[in-house]
């Protein structure tokens, strides 16, 4: 299997070296990568609304080393909320977290992580909209969890993510399917071992419905990360038999993967929302990216090889 092999390559120095001198690579993180700079996501904002979508951005970097590095990622999503309120597109637009890059991993990093995203929340909500933690490596879900609750306490829109490959989400999915909670679930791109993971992916999809089912049938909202037809159809399925309303639940899928389906699903009355990375830090979002899809990575060696 390639994807466990490309994970591990992500967290490789003299693999990021490579990748990014390929010749190739340029044009391959511009379609997952919406740019480097405010200024230059802006724009895709704009065209997203203007066509009925909605997207939540992610400004990526997840090597932080030190507190002043997660300071300077907190400036950069204050930044852009500051842009947003300016244009007045935060009903349009939310945002999607890494703890990691707030300081999670450091000394004392629950803490540094939680101060470091209450002011990047408290100034979302200032503009009408919100911010999603995302969820990373299964070492770090306590403590990304508990950083939720305390957040929900003053934000109660909060969001967070589950993943239907760990053993854990479902019983995650009956606590967080509350009134009023947001709840994204995804398959899951972290290398993650056979103790606390399914590593078949039958078995992760099978996880996957259960999972959308307990949150349809919840009194949350679920937000549904996936860009697999059939796992579409039967959330779709799973929301009419909860009966829930076409805008009492959603679909999200990645900017770059998919994007007539994006169109065809709000043009049908969904709510459809777009994941937009923007960054120079781009490297593990994208190899990520590869790992999930082989079509992804045949796209890229096909790339490097024109380009070479």
């Amino acid at each position: 299997m390639l994807g466990p092999v490309i994970l591990a390559a992500s967290r490789s120095d003299k693999m990021r070296r490579f990748v990014s001198a390929a010749p190739g690579t340029k044009q391959v993180v511009d379609r997952f990568i919406a740019g480097e700079t405010v200024d230059q996501v802006v724009p895709i904002v704009e065209d997203a609304a203007d066509r009925g979508l909605e997207v939540t951005l992610d400004v990526v970097g997840e090597d932080i080393t030190t507190p002043a590095q997660a300071e300077v990622a907190r400036d950069a999503y204050l930044e852009l909320i500051e842009r947003l309120k300016d244009l007045g597109l935060g009903a349009r637009a939310e945002m999607s977290v890494k703890l990691s890059m707030f300081g999670q991993a450091l000394e004392n990093g629950h803490e540094l992580a939680l101060a470091n995203v209450r002011p990047v929340v408290e100034a979302a909500a200032a503009i009408g909209t919100t911010v999603t933690l995302d969820a990373e490596d299964h070492t770090t879900l306590d403590s990304m969890f508990a950083i939720h609750e305390e957040l929900r306490k003053d934000f109660p829109q909060t969001g967070c993510v589950i993943q239907s490959y760990l053993f854990r989400t479902e019983d995650d999915a009956r606590r967080l399917a509350e009134a009023g909670s947001r709840v994204r679930i995804v398959k899951g791109a972290y290398k993650e071992p056979a103790s606390v993971a399914y590593q078949d992916k039958a078995e992760i999809d099978k996880a996957y419905v259960r999972i959308t089912r307990i949150l349809m049938e919840g009194e949350g909202y679920p937000m549904i990360g996936s860009h697999d037809p059939r796992l579409i159809a039967i959330a779709q399925e799973l929301g009419r038999q909860a009966g829930r309303k076409l805008d009492e639940y959603e679909f999200q899928m990645l900017y770059g993967i998919r994007s007539d389906e994006h169109i065809r699903l709000a043009a049908e009355g969904h709510r459809m929302r777009v994941y937009t990375a923007y960054g120079t830090d781009w490297y593990g979002y994208f190899m990520r990216r590869l790992a999930e899809k082989p079509a992804n990575l045949l796209f890229f060696g096909r790339s490097i090889l024109t380009k070479g």
